[in-house]
């Protein structure tokens, strides 16, 4: 069985809890998750099964849409609702939806930002929510980022929230980019809750619950619910190529390179079946070479 299914991932698991029940579910151990969303964020995750967890890197590296909330006034150690709190400033002026726009204007676009401690990411080889938890001080990473849109949806003054959507590149700390917004606007903030509506070609129209597929599962009608590997894909451009050119490609073989391609890598396919995916050669520009090859 191969192909992606397009989760709606609860509140409450992990990305790693969802693959175990997604594993017993389909009944195989070839599973995997595209990009990890913490406990407390429900949405969209792609979970890619048998020869699709081969394009888990590539779809990983895709456009993500949120929707979510962050509260001023009150500041985390994990930068959401579930940490303890480490500063407190009341609310005395309450930015208009006009200021509030301007702010997130100088959230978009390329913009760099230092990850939370409570993270996945690895410093000197220890994530960095080890550190954290052992109360030790590392120097974080400052990374770029892409904020390609950020809208705002809601302000409730009362409550001192502000609602927005946000899409995104991989990698963006959406915890992290609401307390930048709330220093800008000159508050402490946290982020109160957070969805994900869509991640490459994956959206919430597309996503099931679990409820679905054990349903499917009980009729036995799980393989309908999965998306072939073009669809997780569909971001990268493709090369078609013949019958001749097909074997080749499935035994791994590096091609002349003909034309040039907008992205790199890109998708290799004969008619409509994926057959692999390839890049330039590092070392022969003017051929091209295999980065994942997928089997007949």
């Amino acid at each position: 069985m191969n192909g992606i299914l397009s989760l709606w991932k609860p509140k409450g698991l992990t990305s790693h809890d969802c693959v175990v029940k997604v594993r017993k579910l389909f009944q195989t151990k070839k599973v995997g998750h595209t990009g990890t969303l913490d406990p407390d964020v429900e949405g969209v995750l792609p979970i890619c099964i048998g020869q699709a967890t081969k394009i888990v890197p590539f779809l990983t590296d895709t456009r993500k849409t949120y929707t979510g909330k962050l509260k001023l006034g009150i500041s985390t150690e994990t930068e959401d609702a579930s940490g303890d709190i480490v500063d407190k400033k009341k609310v005395t002026t309450f930015p208009s939806s006009g200021q509030t726009k301007a702010v997130f204007q100088g959230y978009t676009g390329s913009i760099k930002q230092k990850p939370p401690m409570y993270s996945a990411v690895k410093v000197k080889g220890k994530k960095l929510y080890e550190y954290a938890r052992a109360n030790e001080v590392v120097e974080r990473p400052v990374r770029d980022v892409t904020i390609f849109k950020l809208e705002l949806i809601q302000q409730e003054e009362e409550e001192n929230c502000i609602s927005f959507r946000v899409e995104c590149s991989k990698g963006t700390y959406i915890r992290t980019l609401c307390v930048d917004i709330g220093k800008s606007i000159g508050y402490p903030a946290h982020m109160v809750s957070l969805t994900r509506e869509k991640t490459g070609a994956f959206s919430k129209k597309n996503a099931v619950t679990f409820a679905t597929i054990e349903e499917a599962v009980e009729q036995q009608k799980e393989s309908e619910l999965l998306y072939p590997l073009q669809k997780g894909l569909s971001h990268l451009d493709c090369l078609y190529v013949n019958h001749e050119l097909m074997e080749k490609v499935l035994h791994g073989q590096k091609l002349i390179r003909t034309n040039e391609m907008h992205t790199d890598p890109f998708t290799v396919m004969y008619q409509d079946r994926v057959l692999a995916i390839y890049q330039v050669h590092p070392e022969k520009p003017a051929y091209i070479k295999p980065v994942r090859v997928f089997s007949k």
